[in-house]
């Protein structure tokens, strides 16, 4: 509480912001790119490392090419969210288009609960305008929300809920996501949840392996236990950046019933999804987390093959 002037500042300094227009908020972008990528070199180690160890094919110059790109959008990704406190339903959706709402219609006419997997692509935290997408509005009986690990910083962390919920959607924590949607069901209600599920796995998750981005690389399951048990339909959110300031969201289906595939089949269908997404445009993902960290091995007799769907 010592420093809640600060954060009072800080507050104030976000709010002022929010209130500008785009094109001011890209001049303070090119600032920030600048800061971080030659000035301050924010992880910019991390990133350069990740990108040579994932694309082996590319040159030199291409990894650094791919790098400065993201750190660009990294620095527009910044912009863009404190922009969410005041931009209109007409300017997000302008700026967010989604494409393939009909699948999330379908399955919440069809009485369904859906579990939405993506990543740190493009701008993650717009992609709460869903709600302004799908005929079906959050209700008394229907519940868009998002999964989220809390931050550590108490004021950051209730900054980053409020702005998550500008479009009538609603925040989980990871750790108490289950019961919650146990909750949801035992209310009769039905939820859309998105689970960012490309970081790794905390500790004591149940371990799958997959090759992903030329890394065995443990992918979280718990977001697949959850679909089993809950009998969610899965869909993927594939995200394209056309244009500086406007990105695309493809929904794709996954599964609608994942009870009769085999173990971890959503979990290796979601891999291939999210790596096609980054190979196709590899600047908009999150390459400063520290993905492989901690190194993993392949199992014993591992085959890297993909369940797929024409099959299921």
């Amino acid at each position: 509480m010592k420093h809640m002037w600060a954060y009072n500042i800080l507050g104030a300094l976000f709010d002022g912001m929010s209130r500008l227009p785009f094109r001011v908020l890209y001049c303070i972008s090119d600032v920030i790119f600048v800061l971080l990528y030659h000035v301050v070199h924010y992880r910019r180690k991390v990133a350069l490392d990740n990108i040579r160890a994932s694309f082996p094919e590319k040159s030199d110059k291409e990894c650094r090419d791919i790098c400065r790109e993201f750190f660009r959008n990294f620095a527009d990704y910044f912009v863009e969210t404190i922009k969410l406190a005041h931009v209109s339903d007409e300017q997000i959706k302008k700026r967010f288009e989604i494409v393939g709402i009909e699948h999330v219609d379908r399955l919440f006419a069809e009485g369904r609960s859906i579990a939405m997997y993506f990543g740190h692509c493009g701008n993650w935290e717009w992609g709460t305008s869903i709600t302004l997408w799908s005929r079906f509005k959050p209700s008394e009986k229907i519940v868009y929300a998002q999964v989220y690990r809390p931050l550590t910083n108490h004021w950051f962390n209730e900054y980053f809920l409020k702005l998550r919920s500008r479009f009538g959607s609603v925040s989980y924590e990871k750790k108490l996501v289950f019961r919650d949607l146990l909750m949801l069901r035992r209310a009769g209600k039905q939820a859309i949840v998105g689970f960012m599920s490309d970081q790794k796995p905390s500790a004591g998750d149940v371990t799958h392996v997959v090759k992903f981005l030329n890394h065995p690389t443990a992918m979280i399951t718990g977001t697949e236990t959850i679909v089993r048990r809950l009998g969610m339909a899965a869909l993927y959110w594939d995200v394209e950046k056309p244009s500086r300031g406007h990105y695309r969201m493809t929904v794709r289906p996954i599964t609608d019933d994942a009870s009769h595939l085999l173990d971890f089949a959503v979990t290796d269908a979601y891999a291939r999804m999210l790596e096609d997404t980054i190979r196709r445009s590899p600047s908009i993902w999150l390459w400063t987390h520290k993905r492989w960290k901690y190194a993993v091995d392949y199992p014993e007799g591992f085959v890297d093959t993909l369940h797929d769907s024409c099959n299921w």
